[in-house]
């Protein structure tokens, strides 16, 4: 068998200039910071709050019952507090330590509509000032999660500001203030990834609620504008290619545009068409169930929060179906759905939650999902998260049981680039036909080729009544050159409510959905495995599933034709 070429001193280079780009920019900023936060640590801090953004998100007045109790539920972990402040508590988890600091948990408290509610959560946000109310290098004063204090508080303040004393409002306002100086110190000495945005939002929301914002509104909005240019795509995909980013940023984004209209002030253009662009695409991802498409990071699906999204939307806006800046295809057909990743990995500082699934497709018959991805573990099962992102983890072709993006933790640089993708495919050829039987998607990627030489291309062909899905997977040599000799291995894993039988002594499958649909699979005749697999994304966690595998090489066997096909009641 052919050996993969491996060019370490290639690698070694990616690696130095990333580190010596990274460098510089801290460099730069580090330089900055001093001039440009010298005014804002000057600024006089506001007496009081004017307006409180709307928490669109759904309360449950049962977790308030448990909070009341002592339990305090995030991240998969529960804790106990027996009569201690949860602040004072080592926390289980990293994950659940920035739950219970950000104070997402505060609408449920004010879902439950009791006095006893709301004076719990007063006393809850006073032991946090009394306890971590002044900055610290822990997990309470991380940049990301003082956004996401600052949007809670800010949202809940009715609540909690109702009846207080005036030196504990000024403590409130206060730990905001400390708040506000932290983000804006943050983004000026170069905060990266997701969180510049989120930090936007929280400086900006402070800016339109307090009293006196005016003075730090017009910078506030400069750098909001500036992170929604960098990370909403022109086609309305986030920049880090996860379908539940679009989710988080609009919970953020649609009360910021209500909180405009409340002060009486214009929104920057940018919100505005960030809002308008990601509407539609977050549409693209959504299956006939409502769960989102499991790509690059997404995990489990909330239903009630996309919901509420959509009641937002207009209802007569509909999905998109060809996205090229942020890589995604939707086909469909009749009920059928077929969604294919056809993008690059995202920028290395926007990677840490991407997957290599490049080429990998999702399909569904209305309500029945039916191929899928593994999607990716909650937070609370970081064990499984290396695992969820590899090639072999999606429903795509893997050569050499090698993935086709280059992660930072197998080179060991896990503490400096934080699992982010250092190298993957370029941005994928694509093209698109929209014929009279069948919506056609042919792409494919690089992403083999530095290690073995070879591309893959991929059609997908779906029917326009939906009755059956067809597909070509071709690995391709160097110009005319024929492919090495290289295993592979193409896989179709499955919704763990679909059972698979075989059929034809193995030449192909038999699928049964949850609600009586029938389809078949074939490969041109080649044996088709079933195989375990694990579906990452599941309500209650990690749940057994099955995949269809063919395994091949690509010196004998280079393209592999495959179909799904609706059996039609006798």
């Amino acid at each position: 068998m052919t050996q993969p070429s491996a060019p370490p001193r290639a690698e070694n280079l990616l690696l130095l200039r990333l580190l010596a780009g990274r460098g510089a920019r801290k460099a730069r900023a580090a330089f900055a910071a001093p001039f440009q936060a010298l005014a804002r640590w000057t600024a006089p801090a506001p007496e009081r709050l004017l307006i409180a953004p709307q928490d669109i998100g759904t309360g449950d007045p049962t977790i308030a019952a448990d909070i009341y109790a002592g339990f305090f539920t995030f991240a998969g972990k529960i804790v106990d507090c027996r009569g201690v402040s949860p602040f004072a508590l080592r926390p289980p988890s990293a994950h659940w330590a920035r739950a219970l600091y950000g104070f997402s948990w505060l609408r449920h408290l004010r879902a439950a509509e009791t006095a006893l509610a709301r004076a719990n959560a007063r006393a809850l946000v006073l032991e946090f000032i009394a306890l971590r109310g002044r900055p610290s290098g822990s997990i309470a004063w991380a940049p990301d999660v003082v956004a996401r204090r600052t949007l809670s508080w800010l949202s809940q303040s009715p609540m909690l500001l109702e009846t207080v004393e005036y030196e504990d409002y000024r403590r409130f306002v206060g730990v905001l203030v400390e708040g506000r100086r932290l983000l804006q110190r943050c983004l000026a000495e170069g905060l990266s990834g997701e969180t510049q945005l989120t930090a936007a939002v929280a400086l900006t929301a402070f800016a339109l609620c307090a009293q006196g914002g005016a003075s730090q509104l017009a910078e506030a909005c400069a750098a909001l504008s500036r992170q929604l240019r960098l990370q909403i795509l022109p086609d309305g995909g986030p920049i880090t290619r996860n379908p539940q980013t679009l989710v988080d940023l609009l919970f953020d984004l649609l009360p910021l545009r209500q909180a405009f209209a409340a002060r009486g002030l214009p929104p920057p253009p940018e919100l505005l068409n960030a809002i308008d662009r990601m509407n539609p695409a977050l549409r693209m991802f959504r299956h006939g169930d409502g769960s989102l498409a499991l790509f690059n990071g997404m995990g489990v699906t909330a239903p009630h929060r996309v919901a509420t999204l959509l009641g937002y939307q207009d209802a007569h806006s509909g999905p998109l179906v060809n996205a090229p800046h942020a890589g995604y295809q939707r086909l469909t057909g009749g009920e059928a759905l077929a969604i294919m990743d056809v993008g690059a990995p995202p920028p290395p500082l926007f990677s840490r939650g991407a997957h290599a699934g490049c080429l990998s497709f999702e399909f569904s018959l209305g309500r029945e999902r039916v191929v899928v991805n593994c999607g990716a573990p909650s937070g609370n099962r970081a064990d499984l998260r290396a695992s969820a992102r590899i090639t072999a983890a999606h429903s795509t072709v893997t050569i050499d049981d090698a993935s086709s993006c280059l992660f930072a933790g197998n080179q060991g640089l896990e503490g400096y680039f934080a699992g982010e993708i250092l190298a993957g495919p370029s941005a994928p050829a694509c093209n698109r036909e929209e014929r009279s039987e069948e919506i056609v998607v042919t792409a494919s990627h690089d992403g083999y080729v530095r290690r073995y030489g070879l591309r893959h291309e991929r059609r997908l062909g779906l029917s326009r009544q939906g009755l059956w899905l067809r597909g070509r997977d071709r690995l391709l040599g160097p110009s005319d050159a024929a492919p090495g000799d290289f295993a592979y291995a193409l896989r179709f894993h499955l919704h763990p409510k679909i059972t698979a039988s075989a059929l034809d002594q193995g030449r192909g499958a038999r699928l049964l959905c949850a609600d009586g649909a029938i389809m078949t699979f074939e490969a041109g005749g080649l044996p088709v495995s079933i195989e375990e697999s694990i579906f990452f994304a599941g309500p209650e966690g990690p749940r057994p599933c099955a995949q269809l595998t063919i395994q091949g090489n690509a010196a004998d066997i280079p393209e592999i034709v495959w179909s799904f096909s609706l059996q039609r009641p006798d």
